[in-house]
């Protein structure tokens, strides 16, 4: 059996667990959670996350010093980059048109009780200029990726520049990638079972009744993600990238599965690129430089769930937003999924910040946590498809031939 077929059956019997726990033991979820399910979970993301910074520094070096022309390094810097505030931008929409037809918030919600605690997220200009690390080893022990990001272009233009000079560094970077990669391909062993205990965790520790309550909202969420993911991803790839979607599942399925299990861009991200490099045939200069900034400044997933949750908040508390205010919420959303990379929380925390814009209340977004974590799975998998179809297509563009081998087999 392969592995992505282990990690979907791990899942599955996780589903079926988790509500197994949910409806007929509920009394005993919490000592079998405690003791099993976190636990095994926990492992599991640990030793991902113990390769996301050496990965996301040895493959930006590979990457950017793969780039010899400063002119290239920064045509690819500026598709990357539009790519992702055009597909921000056109998720938000989508999201927002799609709640006002819908009208999730129209029904018997109660605010009185909510509580929400918004953690304030710093300046847009203060992150950008937070961009430049004073101390590169710090940032990578508080993994701040857009530090850690800054620092090894840094490195790899440098490595570039000078050419055969650096050699043996080179080499020891590319056998540092090698190493890594190996331990992502040990890890992944364990990710049918790691996925198993995060899965349930996940569906046993969701309330049916909280469930229901939202379903509204839940479905308006997900048709949306859907939406995304199917017609703007699939055409990108289809007149950009020149390959078809289902092509790109295919080869991008492992890491679909893990971001799905685990919720987490940058935990999934030693995963992404390995399916990128070795099942899209994305070269690694391409995606050692794409993926990583991805993981941190790209989240249509996310400003999905943002646009939703506002246009649901105002019908909430009977308050129609005016289109000065939708603009608003385009423009705050957009800028957002960069000013707050890094940042714990990120996408309450943007969230929060979209609702302050338009003057509604961040008491609100109580009701929408009690759903978040199973939004959480699927959001997080289309942010992680979103930086892999910004990949194949900027490669694209840069004239990978692999890419039409891959489609033609």
């Amino acid at each position: 059996m392969s592995l992505s077929k282990k990690i979907l059956l791990g899942m599955g019997l996780g589903v079926l667990v988790g509500l197994l726990f949910n409806f007929a033991l509920p009394n005993a979820f919490d000592i079998v959670n405690n003791y099993i399910f976190i636990p095994v979970g926990k492992i599991f993301l640990n030793l991902i996350k113990m390769l996301v910074v050496p990965i996301v520094l040895v493959s930006l070096i590979l990457g950017t010093a793969g780039v010899s022309d400063p002119k290239k390094l920064g045509r690819i810097g500026l598709k990357t980059v539009s790519f992702f505030l055009i597909t921000t931008a056109l998720a938000i929409v989508l999201a927002l048109g799609t709640a006002l037809i819908v009208k999730p918030g129209i029904g018997d919600y109660q605010l009185d009780g909510a509580d929400y605690e918004a953690t304030e997220a710093p300046p847009v200009i203060e992150t950008l200029l937070n961009i430049i690390p004073t101390n590169p080893i710090n940032a990578m022990v508080q993994e701040n990726m857009l530090q850690i990001i800054a620092f090894a272009i840094f490195i790899g233009f440098a490595m570039a520049r000078l050419g055969t000079k650096v050699d043996g560094l080179l080499k020891l970077v590319e056998q540092a990638n090698n190493v890594l990669m190996y331990l992502v391909n040990m890890v992944m062993k364990f990710a049918p079972y790691g996925a198993f205990a995060l899965i349930a965790t996940a569906i046993g520790g969701q309330g049916f009744s909280a469930i229901a309550a939202m379903s509204k909202y839940l479905f308006v969420v997900l048709f949306v993600l859907l939406i995304h993911f199917v017609f703007v991803y699939g055409s990108a790839l289809k007149f950009l990238g020149k390959m078809s979607l289902i092509t790109f599942i295919k080869g991008f399925s492992p890491a679909m599965i893990v971001a799905f299990s685990t919720s987490s861009s940058n935990a999934t991200l030693p995963v992404s690129m390995d399916a990128a490099q070795k099942n899209l045939g994305v070269s690694k200069t391409v995606s050692g430089f794409v993926q990583p900034l991805g993981a941190t400044i790209n989240m249509d997933g996310t400003a999905i769930m943002q646009g939703v949750a506002t246009v649901f908040i105002a019908q909430v508390v009977a308050q129609d937003l005016t289109l000065s205010q939708l603009i608003t919420v385009l423009l705050t959303a957009t800028l957002a999924s960069i000013g707050t990379a890094g940042v714990p929380g990120v996408g309450l925390i943007m969230l929060s910040m979209v609702l302050t814009s338009v003057g509604l209340p961040v008491e609100a977004i109580a009701l929408v946590l009690g759903v978040d974590r199973l939004i959480d799975m699927f959001r997080t998998t289309v942010n992680i498809t979103g930086d892999a179809v910004c990949a194949v297509i900027v490669d694209r563009s840069e004239g990978n031939n692999d890419l039409d081998d891959l489609e033609r087999s």
